[in-house]
């Protein structure tokens, strides 16, 4: 993103926030993603322009900036197409070649509804700027379906730029999601989006670079003396206070100012005493497989492979629990074929069709029987609890509570000054 741009995207943000979403860009998941470090080349081409890849330019059908006002005439009984943003990587794609996408071809064939699919959502943030000028001025974006991240898809709730969706048109999603994706506090009983994928965040450690030793909470990535200087946390915000929350026994949904003051104390004390040695985005893969770091702060969709590639590294979930989030479905505002839009959406709402999404991407899914579903086609992901967590797993998750814009900005503050951004 150019600079220009950058200060387009963030303008009237405070400076702490505006920082923060620079980290995003640069150090945070988004600068070299799980979705997005296999196809650099396809970050290019997006770059380029959604005309080359079939997605029309926006059209100006005016509009309010009140939900319900921006919704467009709906043509999707005249034209039977549907426009769907995602991010690299985060579908089911054919071995042999790489265009095609076996549940988007069986939505087609179900259906017959065409789906004109890119992968643009390079991240939150540069997407973002890539449509706030058309939803802020009452535009169709050219697109009807999007995958954000869950603080994202509030940010788009709350300005009154997602759609409400028809509930008669997402009957198997409301049946069938399970019920701790249900109700997020930025969208209570999902009247605006529906899950694509969940993303945890856990504690993962080299057993090589331990010697043997098992690292099981964060109390002992912050005051082991054997990890000194081999610890990493996460340069994202809310999953590093989150994860230190709970180990202070606070929970990420619920808790209070002074409560984040003493997570971020806590922090600094092992930044202060050389316990932590950085706050990584996802260049720490690379130090744990190597062992140079012992122990982290990981994401769990990124140890799927790290596992794959290196038997030495293990993940553990904490007693106390760990953090997750999503990434979400949503249907812009002035969309031109909304209709069309939640029949997708609930299409993937079918545990079959979950289940091979699943297999897919490796990434959790909302559907509930989707683990019976994989275990006939993909049993080794099926059995994987970073894909298809364990009941005993579930339990132990826990969201991360949607911020008001003057607790961002101080929060942002206090955790750029915390890790020297």
């Amino acid at each position: 993103m150019a600079f220009n741009e950058f200060n387009e995207l963030t303008d009237g943000l405070s400076e702490p926030v505006r920082k923060a979403w620079e980290r995003s860009l640069t150090s945070g998941r988004a600068a070299l993603g799980r979705r997005t470090v296999l196809r650099a080349a396809a970050l290019t081409a997006g770059a380029a322009g959604l005309a080359a890849c079939g997605i029309p330019p926006a059209r100006n059908t005016g509009g309010t900036g009140d939900s319900t006002a921006n919704a467009a005439k709906d043509l999707s009984d005249s034209e039977k197409e549907v426009n769907f943003s995602n991010w690299p990587l985060y579908v089911d794609t054919d071995e042999n070649d790489k265009e095609k996408h076996g549940t988007l071809e069986a939505f087609t064939a179900a259906t017959g509804v065409k789906v004109r699919y890119t992968e643009d959502v390079n991240d939150n943030v540069e997407f973002f700027g890539k449509v706030k000028p058309q939803l802020a001025a009452g535009q169709d974006t050219g697109r009807d379906l999007m995958v954000l991240t869950d603080w994202m898809a509030a940010r788009l709730i709350r300005l009154g730029w997602a759609q409400k969706l028809n509930p008669a048109n997402v009957t198997t999603a409301i049946t069938t999601i399970e019920s701790r994706f249900r109700a997020p506090d930025w969208d209570p009983g999902r009247l605006y989006s529906y899950p694509w994928a969940g993303i945890q965040v856990v504690i993962a450690y080299n057993r090589r670079a331990t010697k043997g030793k098992e690292v099981a909470s964060v109390a002992q990535l912050l005051e082991d003396p054997d990890l000194k200087g081999r610890v990493t946390f996460l340069s994202e915000m809310r999953d590093s206070i989150g994860i230190t929350l709970l180990d202070m026994g606070k929970d990420p949904a619920k808790f209070t100012a002074d409560d984040y003051a003493a997570a971020v104390a806590r922090l600094q004390k092992a930044v202060d005493n050389k316990q932590i040695r950085r706050f990584t985005g996802n260049d720490y893969g690379q130090e744990l497989s190597s062992g140079d770091i012992a122990a982290c702060v990981a994401w769990g969709g990124d140890l799927i492979q790290l596992r794959a590639d290196n038997p030495d590294i293990e993940f553990v979930i904490p007693e106390k629990g760990f953090v997750t989030s999503t990434d979400n479905l949503l249907v812009p505002a002035r969309a031109q074929h909304k209709t069309n839009a939640e029949k997708l959406i609930d299409f993937y709402y079918q545990p079959k069709i979950a289940a091979q999404l699943t297999a897919g991407i490796g990434f959790v899914s909302a559907v509930t029987g989707v683990q019976q579903e994989l275990a006939a086609i993909a049993p080794d992901t099926a059995a994987n609890p970073l894909v298809v967590p364990t009941p005993e797993m579930a339990a132990k998750a826990h969201v991360f509570r949607t911020l008001t814009e003057t607790e961002e900005s101080d929060f942002e503050e206090k955790f750029s000054k915390l890790i020297g951004a």
